[in-house]
């Protein structure tokens, strides 16, 4: 099957896609976004996080053709150009990238909460993230970007 899908803003289209192929799959291998990352399969580390209409979801669980006619925003849309988002900014200025396969699930995820909540808590922003895994850190240089991130954007 053929889908049609507009990724960060561009309209894509992906052919021979098979029905119970992945948003993530098609993302990554059909059209050349490796940003989201294929961890789990199962929607339970949060490395896979996209923007689908605006709400994040994980993209491993979306069958492709789900994605037909939708809007489709991945790690690699949030830059304007060659400018990183200011969550993006924030995670490499705080430290809180290590082995980043968490780290595009984790960066969509605090865009979406900082997004919502100008000024989120600390409790706020660990709920945030339930969803997503890091085996590499404690946590703690990922709350601090959460929190630079939020006063990067109140700041704009």
């Amino acid at each position: 099957m053929r889908v049609n899908v507009t990724v960060n803003g561009e309209q894509r289209q992906a052919d021979d896609v098979w029905e119970g192929e992945s948003l993530l799959y098609v993302l990554r291998e059909r059209l050349g976004l490796p940003g989201s990352k294929n961890a789990c399969e199962q929607g339970e580390c949060g490395s896979c996080t996209v923007y689908l209409d605006g709400v994040p979801v994980c993209s491993c669980l979306v069958a492709a053709g789900q994605a037909q006619d939708r809007e489709v925003r991945t790690v690699e849309g949030l830059a304007e150009g060659d400018a990183l988002d200011p969550v993006q900014e924030a995670f490499v200025e705080a430290g809180a990238v290590q082995c980043g396969f968490c780290t595009p699930g984790l960066v969509v995820a605090a865009h979406d909460l900082v997004n919502r909540v100008p000024q989120p808590s600390d409790p706020e922003i660990r709920e945030a993230l339930a969803g997503n895994l890091c085996r590499c850190t404690g946590y703690e240089k990922i709350l601090d970007a959460v929190k630079l991130a939020a006063q990067k954007k109140s700041a704009r």
